[in-house]
């Protein structure tokens, strides 16, 4: 009787086989279903372990190569950051290069603008003093007995043979060397305070 029963529970079970999801289920079940509803949980367990391990060590591998590839991405980061130091120095240094040479230049161009300054003005001194020296040589020389305006007719060279000739009649003769010569200006500095001399003309 024993035997027909759970061979029908056996045939039941193969008919329409059921989940069995509770206590009270597990409870009404004979100890040889009790332990194929056993093993089948634990088949059932042990894939989802199987799984979930072979999703974790995909994650894993996954999670690793993340890793590698931001400390690729870190390292990358950290040799572009090295080089624009690199190059910030290098930058900063021509700089400074530049604000040196700059600089020389500025106080070249002081010097050259002081020693510009200094040379007009010393070219000035030497006119105004060119232009008195020739003033005082035309005063001499009215003063000698050379009426006006006869010095721009008859030049300067000549007015002076002939003083020399009427004066000096053998200077011709004389070894003398000439030191130095000087015209004087045909015309007068508005400038300057015109000396009044008197005139010895001759009769």
């Amino acid at each position: 009787m024993k035997k027909l029963r759970n061979h029908s529970q056996l045939k039941e079970q193969k008919e329409s086989p059921k989940a069995i999801n509770n206590e009270r289920d597990l409870c009404s079940l004979t100890d040889t279903e009790f332990k194929r509803e056993t093993v089948k949980i634990l088949k059932e367990l042990r894939l989802n372990i199987k799984e979930l391990r072979e999703d974790t060590n995909r994650n894993a591998d996954s999670l690793r190569k993340e890793l590698e590839n931001v400390r690729r991405s870190q390292g990358n980061l950290e040799n572009s950051f090295a080089e624009m130091q690199t190059e910030l120095k290098a930058i900063k240094t021509r700089m400074n290069n530049a604000e040196e040479r700059i600089s020389d230049v500025e106080d070249r161009i002081t010097e050259i603008t002081q020693s510009g300054q200094q040379t007009e003005t010393q070219m000035n001194n030497e006119s105004n003093i060119r232009h008195l020296w020739d003033h005082v040589k035309w005063a001499k020389l009215r003063r000698i007995g050379i009426p006006k305006g006869e010095g721009k007719e008859k030049g300067m060279e000549n007015i002076f043979e002939e003083i020399t000739s009427e004066n000096v009649p053998n200077l011709k003769d004389t070894d003398i060397k000439m030191q130095e010569a000087q015209k004087a200006p045909n015309r007068l500095n508005p400038n300057r305070p015109t000396p009044r001399h008197n005139k010895n003309g001759k009769s």
